[in-house]
């Protein structure tokens, strides 16, 4: 007979992994309403395209999102230029390259070429956060010889908090 019981260990590291990386997520999407409220950006999440399918008996929506190409954040920085930013999370010490799909690298590619300012926005599960610039992500191999990223390969881009606490991802968010 097949056990198909779940390892309560892994589980709750798998729930805490996600809680962390939806405050990760919670604590951008401040980040970016303060800059707005200030004037100096609006930096906005990209929704995600749901694709509905039909309906059940009583209303309930069916369907399934459907795989995004573009970056999870999107806007323009005073004075026009484009901010394109792809956030990722991890509840392990390493980020693998790979992380960003290859219709996410394509889109932030072309949007660079163009002359947009592109990053991945990186949290560990200790709650450092980092900005890399896309350029540096996208030839990580070259830069730390492998396909992967720690915390101390990255320290030169690391996100400080204001004294409240806030993500200071554009600056010290007294702009």
């Amino acid at each position: 007979m097949e056990n198909n019981r779940k390892d309560p260990r892994r589980q709750l590291i798998g729930a805490v992994s996600k809680a962390l990386g939806q405050q990760f997520e919670r604590d951008i999407n401040a980040a970016f309403d303060h800059y707005r409220r200030l004037g100096v950006a609006s930096i906005e999440k990209t929704p995600e395209p749901f694709h509905m399918t039909g309906r059940e008996n009583g209303g309930k929506v069916v369907g399934f999102y459907e795989k995004k190409a573009q970056p999870d954040y999107a806007g323009t920085l005073r004075g026009g230029r484009s901010v394109y930013m792809e956030a990722k999370f991890t509840g392990s010490n390493r980020m693998e390259q790979s992380r960003v799909s290859p219709g996410q690298t394509e889109y932030l590619d072309e949007k660079m070429r163009l002359g947009a300012f592109c990053y991945v926005l990186a949290g560990f599960s200790h709650g450092g956060a980092y900005c890399i610039p896309w350029s540096v992500w996208r030839s990580m191999k070259e830069h730390y010889g492998r396909k992967f990223i720690t915390e101390n390969d990255i320290t030169q881009y690391k996100i400080p908090r204001t004294t409240t606490g806030m993500l200071a991802i554009l600056g010290t968010g007294k702009e």
